[in-house]
């Protein structure tokens, strides 16, 4: 029998309002605010949450000054779409591009995460 459910990724960053916004509309997640946390949820319960960090350092990948620790990978249908409508929102592509199945960007707080195909 398991001890805990329903685990969350939390994700330190300068604005969490701002961060919960971004991932709030590519994922189509609904935005949960409380102060300086913010959450998104979806329909079926699964969340990220976002924390205000004063003095925030976003990592630096794939370089180790500052590590990445954590990211996310979610899951396109259409690279090419996905990363037009991610930019859009505000993400960064990386420079750095090691694999042909998925790409990198910087979320607007400098959180890597991927794109991957299904």
């Amino acid at each position: 029998m398991a001890i805990a459910r329903f685990p969350s990724i939390v994700l330190d960053c300068p604005d969490p309002h701002a961060l919960a916004e971004f991932y709030g509309k590519m994922l189509d997640w609904r935005i949960e605010v409380q102060d300086d946390w913010v959450e998104i949820r979806a329909d079926y319960g699964q969340c990220i949450s976002f924390q205000r960090v004063e003095g925030y350092v976003p990592p630096d990948w794939p370089g180790q000054q500052s590590p990445q620790q954590m990211h996310l990978d979610v899951v396109v249908d259409d690279l090419d779409e996905a990363e037009s409508a991610v930019v859009g929102l505000g993400a960064t592509r990386h420079e750095h591009q090691p694999g042909e199945t998925f790409r990198v960007f910087l979320d607007p707080a400098g959180h890597p995460f991927c794109l991957c195909l299904t």
